[in-house]
Protein backbone atom coordinates (compact mmCIF):
# COMPACT_ATOMS: atom_id res chain seq x y z
CA UNK A 1 0.00 0.00 0.00
CA UNK A 2 0.85 3.69 -0.32
CA UNK A 3 0.50 6.72 2.06
CA UNK A 4 1.15 9.96 0.92
CA UNK A 5 2.18 13.01 3.62
CA UNK A 6 2.72 9.67 5.64
CA UNK A 7 5.64 10.79 7.48
CA UNK A 8 3.58 13.04 10.02
CA UNK A 9 0.31 13.31 11.90
CA UNK A 10 -2.64 11.41 9.86
CA UNK A 11 -0.05 9.79 7.88
CA UNK A 12 2.22 8.83 10.25
CA UNK A 13 -0.77 7.26 12.26
CA UNK A 14 -1.91 5.68 9.20
CA UNK A 15 1.29 4.22 8.46
CA UNK A 16 1.92 2.54 11.78
CA UNK A 17 -1.58 1.31 11.89
CA UNK A 18 -0.46 -0.54 8.29
CA UNK A 19 2.16 -2.04 9.08
CA UNK A 20 0.93 -3.41 12.94
CA UNK A 21 -1.94 -4.74 10.27
CA UNK A 22 1.00 -6.82 8.56
CA UNK A 23 0.83 -4.12 5.25
CA UNK A 24 4.08 -3.15 3.16
CA UNK A 25 3.64 0.25 3.52
CA UNK A 26 5.05 2.86 1.01
CA UNK A 27 5.30 6.68 2.18
CA UNK A 28 5.57 9.31 -0.22
CA UNK A 29 6.33 12.75 1.38
CA UNK A 30 8.09 15.48 0.87
CA UNK A 31 12.06 15.73 1.25
CA UNK A 32 13.51 16.10 5.04
CA UNK A 33 10.54 14.62 6.73
CA UNK A 34 11.40 11.71 8.82
CA UNK A 35 10.42 8.38 8.10
CA UNK A 36 8.28 5.76 10.27
CA UNK A 37 10.29 2.70 11.65
CA UNK A 38 9.30 -0.14 9.47
CA UNK A 39 8.02 1.11 6.16
CA UNK A 40 8.89 -0.82 2.81
CA UNK A 41 10.01 2.70 1.91
CA UNK A 42 10.27 6.33 1.93
CA UNK A 43 9.97 7.79 -0.98
CA UNK A 44 10.60 11.60 -1.64
CA UNK A 45 7.68 13.36 -4.04
CA UNK A 46 5.76 16.64 -4.10
CA UNK A 47 2.39 15.29 -5.07
CA UNK A 48 1.17 17.91 -6.68
CA UNK A 49 4.63 17.43 -9.44
CA UNK A 50 2.90 14.91 -11.79
CA UNK A 51 6.24 13.76 -12.81
CA UNK A 52 7.17 12.81 -9.34
CA UNK A 53 4.26 11.41 -8.37
CA UNK A 54 4.45 9.14 -11.45
CA UNK A 55 8.45 8.33 -10.73
CA UNK A 56 7.50 7.72 -6.83
CA UNK A 57 4.62 5.14 -7.88
CA UNK A 58 6.80 2.97 -10.37
CA UNK A 59 9.04 3.04 -7.73
CA UNK A 60 6.60 1.97 -5.25
CA UNK A 61 5.93 -0.82 -8.08
CA UNK A 62 9.26 -2.03 -7.75
CA UNK A 63 9.04 -2.26 -4.33
CA UNK A 64 6.01 -3.65 -3.67
CA UNK A 65 4.95 -5.38 -6.82
CA UNK A 66 1.93 -2.98 -7.17
CA UNK A 67 -0.98 -0.83 -5.31
CA UNK A 68 -3.77 -1.86 -4.03
CA UNK A 69 -4.12 0.88 -1.28
CA UNK A 70 -3.66 4.19 -1.57
CA UNK A 71 -4.11 6.54 1.64
CA UNK A 72 -4.28 9.87 -0.31
CA UNK A 73 -3.49 11.96 2.86
CA UNK A 74 -0.94 14.69 1.78
CA UNK A 75 -1.99 18.32 2.46
CA UNK A 76 -1.31 21.69 3.80
CA UNK A 77 -2.99 24.56 5.37
CA UNK A 78 -2.53 28.40 5.03
CA UNK A 79 -4.79 30.00 7.91
CA UNK A 80 -5.46 33.66 6.60
CA UNK A 81 -8.43 35.95 6.11
CA UNK A 82 -10.34 35.53 2.64
CA UNK A 83 -9.32 39.19 1.83
CA UNK A 84 -5.28 38.53 2.55
CA UNK A 85 -4.86 35.21 0.32
CA UNK A 86 -2.34 35.73 -2.09
CA UNK A 87 -2.90 33.96 -5.60
CA UNK A 88 0.40 31.91 -4.97
CA UNK A 89 -0.87 30.51 -1.52
CA UNK A 90 -4.34 29.91 -2.77
CA UNK A 91 -2.43 27.61 -5.67
CA UNK A 92 -0.04 25.46 -3.82
CA UNK A 93 -3.28 25.04 -1.46
CA UNK A 94 -5.05 23.81 -3.69
CA UNK A 95 -2.58 21.79 -5.69
CA UNK A 96 -1.10 19.71 -2.88
CA UNK A 97 -4.82 19.18 -1.51
CA UNK A 98 -6.75 18.70 -4.57
CA UNK A 99 -4.39 18.06 -7.29
CA UNK A 100 -1.68 16.30 -5.80
CA UNK A 101 -4.99 13.73 -5.12
CA UNK A 102 -5.50 13.80 -8.25
CA UNK A 103 -2.48 12.60 -9.43
CA UNK A 104 -1.61 10.15 -6.79
CA UNK A 105 -5.66 8.41 -7.18
CA UNK A 106 -5.14 8.49 -10.92
CA UNK A 107 -1.45 6.73 -10.68
CA UNK A 108 -3.03 3.91 -8.14
CA UNK A 109 -6.48 3.50 -10.39
CA UNK A 110 -4.73 2.75 -13.30
CA UNK A 111 -2.69 -0.19 -11.56
CA UNK A 112 -5.58 -1.21 -9.46
CA UNK A 113 -8.01 -1.62 -12.73
CA UNK A 114 -5.19 -3.35 -14.26
CA UNK A 115 -4.29 -5.57 -11.47
CA UNK A 116 -8.05 -6.60 -10.84
CA UNK A 117 -9.35 -4.11 -7.86
CA UNK A 118 -7.93 -2.11 -4.70
CA UNK A 119 -9.46 0.76 -2.49
CA UNK A 120 -8.37 4.15 -2.77
CA UNK A 121 -9.36 6.62 0.38
CA UNK A 122 -8.80 10.06 0.77
CA UNK A 123 -8.34 12.63 3.44
CA UNK A 124 -10.87 15.15 2.80
CA UNK A 125 -12.22 17.16 6.28
CA UNK A 126 -15.62 18.92 7.96
CA UNK A 127 -13.73 21.69 6.42
CA UNK A 128 -14.91 20.48 2.62
CA UNK A 129 -18.67 19.67 4.31
CA UNK A 130 -18.66 23.32 6.10
CA UNK A 131 -17.45 26.67 6.07
CA UNK A 132 -14.63 28.00 8.71
CA UNK A 133 -13.35 31.43 8.50
CA UNK A 134 -10.49 32.45 7.62
CA UNK A 135 -9.58 28.85 5.48
CA UNK A 136 -11.12 29.66 2.39
CA UNK A 137 -8.44 28.05 0.10
CA UNK A 138 -8.10 24.81 2.59
CA UNK A 139 -12.41 24.63 2.50
CA UNK A 140 -12.40 24.79 -1.18
CA UNK A 141 -9.97 21.61 -1.87
CA UNK A 142 -11.25 19.66 0.56
CA UNK A 143 -14.95 20.26 -0.97
CA UNK A 144 -12.94 18.95 -4.31
CA UNK A 145 -11.78 16.28 -2.58
CA UNK A 146 -14.97 14.86 -1.63
CA UNK A 147 -16.11 15.88 -5.33
CA UNK A 148 -13.83 13.59 -6.64
CA UNK A 149 -13.81 10.48 -4.44
CA UNK A 150 -17.89 10.56 -5.08
CA UNK A 151 -16.90 10.60 -8.94
CA UNK A 152 -14.10 8.15 -9.17
CA UNK A 153 -16.78 5.74 -6.78
CA UNK A 154 -18.99 5.69 -9.63
CA UNK A 155 -16.55 5.37 -12.57
CA UNK A 156 -14.36 2.77 -11.03
CA UNK A 157 -16.71 0.38 -9.22
CA UNK A 158 -16.97 -2.53 -8.69
CA UNK A 159 -13.26 -2.57 -9.52
CA UNK A 160 -11.90 0.07 -7.19
CA UNK A 161 -13.93 1.10 -3.99
CA UNK A 162 -13.10 5.16 -3.48
CA UNK A 163 -14.34 6.43 0.09
CA UNK A 164 -13.33 10.16 1.76
CA UNK A 165 -12.49 10.44 5.33
CA UNK A 166 -13.63 13.81 6.60
CA UNK A 167 -11.66 14.40 9.87
CA UNK A 168 -12.58 17.29 12.20
CA UNK A 169 -10.07 18.78 14.38
CA UNK A 170 -6.89 16.35 14.61
CA UNK A 171 -4.02 17.17 17.05
CA UNK A 172 -1.32 16.94 14.69
CA UNK A 173 1.80 18.88 14.22
CA UNK A 174 0.05 20.91 11.59
CA UNK A 175 -2.67 21.51 14.19
CA UNK A 176 -0.47 22.66 17.05
CA UNK A 177 1.50 25.12 14.51
CA UNK A 178 -1.13 27.10 13.96
CA UNK A 179 -2.87 27.35 17.15
CA UNK A 180 -2.16 28.70 20.35
CA UNK A 181 -2.77 26.39 23.78
CA UNK A 182 -5.84 28.62 24.51
CA UNK A 183 -7.55 28.44 20.87
CA UNK A 184 -7.20 24.55 20.81
CA UNK A 185 -9.43 24.39 24.63
CA UNK A 186 -11.63 26.55 23.00
CA UNK A 187 -11.80 24.09 19.78
CA UNK A 188 -12.82 21.52 22.16
CA UNK A 189 -15.37 23.43 24.30
CA UNK A 190 -17.36 23.52 21.19
CA UNK A 191 -16.94 19.35 20.26
CA UNK A 192 -19.65 17.21 22.01
CA UNK A 193 -16.83 14.63 23.01
CA UNK A 194 -14.80 17.58 24.34
CA UNK A 195 -11.05 17.07 22.62
CA UNK A 196 -10.04 16.54 19.54
CA UNK A 197 -9.05 13.30 17.52
CA UNK A 198 -5.91 11.24 17.88
CA UNK A 199 -4.31 10.82 14.85
CA UNK A 200 -4.71 7.00 15.64
CA UNK A 201 -8.55 6.99 15.72
CA UNK A 202 -8.38 8.62 11.84
CA UNK A 203 -6.11 5.75 11.03
CA UNK A 204 -8.46 2.90 12.53
CA UNK A 205 -11.33 4.05 10.25
CA UNK A 206 -8.88 3.73 6.90
CA UNK A 207 -7.94 0.69 8.15
CA UNK A 208 -11.35 -0.83 8.60
CA UNK A 209 -12.08 1.14 5.38
CA UNK A 210 -9.39 -1.02 3.08
CA UNK A 211 -9.86 -4.14 4.69
CA UNK A 212 -12.62 -6.95 4.15
CA UNK A 213 -15.15 -5.54 6.68
CA UNK A 214 -15.60 -2.55 4.69
CA UNK A 215 -16.13 -4.17 1.31
CA UNK A 216 -19.31 -2.65 0.71
CA UNK A 217 -18.36 1.18 1.18
CA UNK A 218 -17.73 3.11 -1.69
CA UNK A 219 -18.81 6.50 -2.52
CA UNK A 220 -18.78 7.20 1.19
CA UNK A 221 -17.55 10.51 2.70
CA UNK A 222 -17.30 9.55 6.53
CA UNK A 223 -17.07 12.48 9.21
CA UNK A 224 -14.45 11.96 12.13
CA UNK A 225 -15.59 14.97 13.95
CA UNK A 226 -16.72 14.00 17.71
CA UNK A 227 -20.09 15.12 16.53
CA UNK A 228 -19.07 18.52 15.75
CA UNK A 229 -21.16 18.43 12.63
CA UNK A 230 -24.01 17.19 13.87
Amino acid sequence: MVVTGGTSGIGAATSRRFLEEGARVVSIALAGEEPVPGLAAALEADVADSAQVEAAFEAADEVIGGVDVLVANAGISIRHPFLEIAPEEWRRVVAVNLEGTFLCAQAAARRMVAGGGGAILMTASTNGLVAHPLYAAYNASKAGVIALARTMALELAPTVRVNAVCPGYVLTPMQEAEYTPEMLREVDARIPLGRHARPEEVAALFAFLASDDGAYLTGAVIPVDGGETA
